[in-house]
């Protein structure tokens, strides 16, 4: 499925966002797309905590409530002091705010759609407004959406992690980055391997950083806003120092986007087959199975220079609180066998201008955002990756130019992987035997553990 879009114009957008202290809204149900039904409104909105009701009318007014306490269908009346009514127009500069009536039930959390006043009790009793005013006496709608509200809790005085965002930085980091060299005969480069659900940025990474390298804007990776993953084919990318320069010595490799159905998407072990080097370049991933030894695609013999190296994560800021389980296992699944092959991880957080407006107005926040904070702390404990591996990141979308702010986030992370690649390295055994120099064998650490020199 596509994207669901907010209905929401930029402008009702911002004056709903003033009823509150630092929000940040994440749509969780479209009555157009997902049914008006009441089943529905609760399949997707129970147990979600605090959440804003949001209804449009033919009249083109925009009017709803916001509720503090989650909907669970105890058919309970529910005291919330939080909780009020609001009105947006064209003509109100402000919205129209009415807050609950104290010691008055807020809503009712019935199986039926949000009921807004409680049970059995007087018209206006909970809400103390004019109907003409709210909605304009009229309540035939066109659209209903309910979003949850998450508090951001503007910036830290401290920043959670320090970088230096100077020009210096940005030329050394570059510097350092083509000048690596793998401690291990036979290896030039690092070889790194993106993987993600469908739109967390993979293919935009990669576009990115070959764009601070080239000097300028780049598009080789197919990257796109569909609701299916963009990219089909295993592919190997380099990146060369500007137009016809010598390579950095890292190789980023692109994979199909993970789904959460087990019938589509990228197949967990493929990802495994990606890490021992038996997966060719322009491989065309076949959701509905894993490549096999003998079939077209399948590199039997491999060194370590065709293995992986690091294994990035990479997933949207705005949208870790609500990765399904479902997802959660998929990632679980590769962290195991990947940690059986002794396979370094890392977890690029994408999307943070999107996630966060104190990040969006000004980047060199990200380590200040207590929500960008909160939101790595979370996938750190929901995907079991240490915070020290979680990396917030800033793909170029929408940008002509580049902008040393976003270089200097972006090179910052390929730092991080080129660093852990060398811990791959130094984890190899030193010991070797020349015979090792080729590996078929499927066992999880087999051509792994051994230093493999190439005279």
């Amino acid at each position: 499925m596509s994207a669901i879009i907010s209905s929401l114009t930029n402008d009702q957008r911002k004056k709903l966002l003033s009823l509150f202290n630092h929000p940040q809204l994440h749509l969780l149900y479209k009555a157009s797309v997902h049914g008006f039904e009441a089943n529905q409104f609760h399949n997707r909105c129970d147990r979600q905590g605090p959440t804003v009701c949001v209804a449009y009318n033919s009249s083109g007014l925009v009017f709803g409530a916001y509720a503090a306490k989650d909907f669970a269908q105890t058919n309970q009346n529910v005291i919330d002091e939080q909780a009020f009514l609001y009105s947006i127009s064209e003509e109100r500069p402000r919205p129209l705010r009415v807050g609950v009536t104290a010691a008055q039930p807020a809503f009712v959390d019935g199986a039926t759609g949000p009921n807004f006043g409680a049970k059995e009790s007087a018209p206006g009793a909970a809400y103390n407004f004019n109907p003409v005013d709210m909605h304009g006496n009229n309540l035939a709608l066109t659209e209903f959406e309910v979003y949850r509200v998450e508090d951001m809790g503007g910036l830290l005085t401290k920043p959670w992690r320090n970088l230096q965002w100077t020009e210096d930085k940005r030329q050394l980091l570059k510097e350092q980055i083509q000048s690596y060299k793998p401690d291990v005969n036979g290896v030039k480069e690092a070889r790194v391997l993106m993987v993600g659900p469908v739109g967390a940025g993979k293919s935009s990474f990669f576009n990115s950083i070959n764009s601070v390298f080239r000097g300028g804007m780049t598009s080789r990776a197919i990257s796109g806003t569909a609701g299916k993953s963009v990219t089909t084919q295993f592919r190997t990318y380099t990146i060369k120092a500007g137009k016809g320069g010598l390579p950095v010595p890292l190789v980023l490799c692109d994979t199909m986007g993970l789904e959460e159905s087990p019938d589509a998407g990228l197949d967990p072990d493929d990802v495994i087959n990606i890490c021992k080097g038996h997966v060719q370049d322009r491989y065309q991933f076949s959701p509905s199975a894993p490549l096999q030894e003998g079939t077209p695609g399948y590199k039997k013999h491999t060194t370590l220079k065709d293995k992986i190296h690091c294994v990035v994560y990479l997933a949207d800021a705005s949208k870790v609180s609500l990765m399904s389980q479902k997802m959660l296992d998929k990632f679980a699944a590769i962290r195991k066998k990947t940690n059986q092959m002794g396979v370094p991880q890392i977890l690029l957080l994408t999307k943070i201008d999107e996630a966060c407006p104190l990040v969006q107005n000004d980047l060199k926040n990200v380590y200040h955002s207590v929500y960008i904070q909160q939101k790595a702390r979370e996938v750190s404990q929901s995907m079991g990756i240490p915070l020290s591996c979680i990396i917030p990141v800033k793909n170029y979308s929408e940008e002509l130019e580049l902008d040393p702010e976003v270089d200097v986030l972006l090179l910052s992370a390929v730092e991080q992987m080129l660093n852990y690649a060398d811990s791959f390295f130094e984890n190899l055994e030193p010991e070797t035997d020349p015979c090792d120099l080729y590996n078929s064998n499927d066992s999880p650490t087999s051509g792994l553990q051994k230093k493999q020199f190439v005279d």
